[in-house]
């Protein structure tokens, strides 16, 4: 997925298609250092975006911001923003991260 939905996501032409429900995250790892972007289905209200993340226990990317959280940068709407992200496990084992935008 993540081969298609980046270019597709950061491409002008197709960004209209894509920008409602997909965001590109940009996130440096805590252990390696390295810089990552992954597309994710993304539900908006005001300058707080929930992230839920389907078969969570598969992927690791949220992992980075699991207690304090962290940085996070979004392609959100053809604006590169910044926010605090952070990962929680619900009772039901369900994996959410809220990304609190910064002001631009």
């Amino acid at each position: 997925m993540n081969r298609v939905m980046v270019p597709l996501a950061a491409s002008s032409r197709w960004q209209w298609l894509v920008d409602r429900y997909v965001v590109v995250v940009t996130y440096t790892g805590r252990r390696s250092g390295h810089t990552f972007s992954t597309p994710v289905f993304y539900r908006r209200r005001g300058d707080r975006l929930t992230i839920q993340v389907a078969l969570a226990d598969g992927k690791s990317w949220w992992r980075n911001f699991e207690g304090d959280g962290g940085p996070i940068s979004l392609g959100l709407r053809g604006t590169d923003r910044a926010g605090h992200a952070t990962a929680r496990r619900d009772a039901r084992g369900r994996v959410s991260v809220t990304v609190d935008l910064e002001q631009p």
